[in-house]
């Protein structure tokens, strides 16, 4: 059976945390996976319900410098293609802050460095579960979650309508849905 690490190698990706001097890099990176119309190359975009920034150097240096959290920073031939952030948060982990290349969508990048994350997680902290939230209009991104093992679990939070740190909604009816899968 394969592993996420021998996938990984496959690809030919290598998995680091980042550091401060990557902060420049991973803004644009997530940007244009999820902003404007460079984010149209891909099909992970929210440029059609959410405009304005997705995340800032602020938000990417705490992750970054925070003790419980990992920002792993996914490299190809030297060069930044994909990150997600590793939460450590008592018996479970949360994923989020994922970005892949628009360029580089739809190659199966995406599923590697999941598998690769959630092994991470695993390992690092010994959590059995892995958590993210997603938001809930993404059907698309959802049920691609689903096939990597996730579930729905129905409980939603809040979009923090009013906080364009976290862009600018184009509709009235977002919130985040909770995703779980049971690391085993």
């Amino acid at each position: 059976m394969e592993t996420a690490e021998t996938a990984a190698s496959a690809a030919g990706l290598t998995f680091r945390d980042a550091t401060d001097a990557d902060v420049d890099v991973l803004v644009a990176l997530i940007e244009s996976a999820y902003r404007g119309d460079a984010s149209r190359a891909g099909w992970t975009t929210e440029a059609d319900i959410l405009q304005g920034q997705r995340t800032d150097p602020e938000g990417v240096l705490e992750v970054i410098k925070s003790p419980d959290s990992r920002l792993l920073t996914v490299e190809r031939d030297g060069r930044v293609v994909a990150c997600c952030q590793l939460e450590h948060r008592g018996d479970h982990a949360y994923f989020g802050m994922f970005a892949v290349s628009p360029r580089l969508q739809g190659a199966g990048l995406g599923k590697v460095i999941i598998a690769e994350a959630e092994r991470t997680a695993r390992e690092t902290w010994g959590v059995k579960e892995m958590h993210m939230t997603v938001i809930s209009v993404r059907e698309d991104l959802i049920a691609w979650y689903e096939r990597r093992g996730y579930r729905r679990t129905g409980r939603t939070s809040p979009f923090p309508y009013g906080d364009e740190r976290f862009g600018i909604p184009q509709r009235d009816d977002l919130e985040f849905e909770l995703l779980v899968k049971e690391l085993g």
